[in-house]
């Protein structure tokens, strides 16, 4: 196929946290805010003149601070944004916002704060307590949170209108940059489809961390331009598959995995379109803060809850994208010592082969290695296996 127009741009914009667009809309006086997790509502950071940046450390080497400071057997993308923040990397953020989404996360935010890692004079650091329930008392305490941590400490520091029509505003903005992607990531349910799932990796990480308003005139065009793309005659993939896991922000992980033979259809993982990129509808009937609220604590498929209810919703939700992507497999991925994903991933990925029939595959892997050898050949050996299994599906399972 030929190649995006942007694709480079969107790739060298993902090379720093504090890329071109960053830099931009803070010369034109801005607000950015940091957030480490999708229970940070993501429309909320973007109101008035405030974006968001969705915290990664691209291109990191060694994490010994930051071991030294949470221990080596903590998750390493916690480390690597510990590290990140004590060499100087977060300087340009003009607040840092994270929620006890897990123990290690808990530790990096308190790191954030005591080891100052950042100068400004109105910086500041907040983290918020969200609950592991799913029911209408946690949901007043999950607004609670929102309220006084993030919506209290934007307007008193930096004077933002956090009224409910400019949070409407905001997440009417959100939802433009979620029905973009939601229809370029349709695109993969096509039997050759005019998108890789490297490239939609690209599109979906430069929404994340790239201001909206500046972003999406390039991603308005990239839909423009795959709508008339043509794709390879002949597919240039042997399998489908979704990936379900941890915190991917690594390219170089889901371009492994498209070299090794298999396109990456559907994506569950942090930093993943599902649910990251689903849009929020707001009803006129009650306050537009408690209906995201409620959006965000029910459409997370987060492995930190463990009701009954949540973690068959995740595997009736894991089905669903299978059967509407056509995926043939999944892969879950663990980020290394991630405690929630450890569980669920052993757990899983079992359930989803025993009870759903999905052929699946485990991985776990390091923040800061580029993508290995090892998942080289487990994802070749896979594909091979979802091959011979779809040749013996068309001769009649002989």
């Amino acid at each position: 196929m030929k190649d995006l127009k942007h694709l480079i741009y969107f790739e060298s914009l993902l090379e720093n946290a504090d890329n071109e667009l960053v830099k931009q809309a803070q010369a034109e006086g801005d607000i950015c805010l940091g957030y480490t997790c999708y229970h940070v509502p993501e429309a909320l950071l973007n109101i008035g003149n405030c974006f968001s940046v969705r915290l990664r450390a691209p291109k990191t080497g060694s994490i010994d601070i930051a071991t030294y400071y949470m221990s080596n057997y903590t998750c390493e993308y916690a480390r690597a944004l510990v590290e990140r923040a004590i060499e100087g990397g977060y300087q340009f953020l003009d607040a840092m916002i994270g929620v006890d989404a897990c123990s290690m996360m808990n530790r990096a935010m308190e790191h954030f704060e005591v080891l100052k890692v950042n100068t400004k004079e109105k910086f500041f650091v907040t983290h918020m307590d969200i609950p592991f329930k799913v029911v209408d008392y946690t949901l007043d305490a999950y607004e609670i949170q929102m309220q006084k941590h993030v919506l209290d400490n934007l307007h008193e520091k930096f004077g933002i209108d956090t009224s409910d029509k400019a949070i409407r505003k905001a997440v009417k903005e959100h939802n433009e940059v979620c029905k973009i992607l939601t229809e370029i990531g349709d695109m993969r349910k096509a039997e050759n489809p005019v998108i890789t799932g490297y490239e939609y990796h690209v599109l979906n990480l430069v929404s994340f961390t790239c201001p909206k308003r500046l972003i999406l005139p390039y991603l308005k065009e990239t839909l423009k331009e795959l709508k008339t793309r043509k794709p390879d005659p002949k597919p240039w993939f042997r399998a489908r598959v979704a990936i379900v896991g941890s915190e991917i922000d690594d390219l170089d992980f889901t371009r492994t995995v498209e070299q090794s033979g298999a396109l990456i259809v559907a994506d569950r993982f942090c930093f993943g379109s599902f649910p990251g990129r689903q849009e929020i509808v707001l009803s006129d009937s009650e306050p537009a803060l408690d209906q995201i609220c409620r959006f965000y604590q029910e459409t997370s498929q987060c492995p930190r809850y463990m009701s009954q209810d949540k973690v068959h919703g995740r595997y009736d939700f894991v089905d669903k994208l299978a059967k509407e992507y056509n995926a043939q497999g999944i892969i879950y991925e663990q980020m290394k010592f991630c405690e929630f994903w450890g569980y669920e991933r052993a757990l899983a990925s079992h359930v989803m082969t025993e009870l759903y029939n999905y052929p699946t595959v485990c991985v776990d892997r390091e923040y800061t290695g580029n993508a290995s050898g090892q998942l080289r050949t487990r994802v070749q050996a896979f594909v091979e296996s979802l091959e011979i299994k779809q040749i013996h599906k068309e001769k009649g399972g002989r």
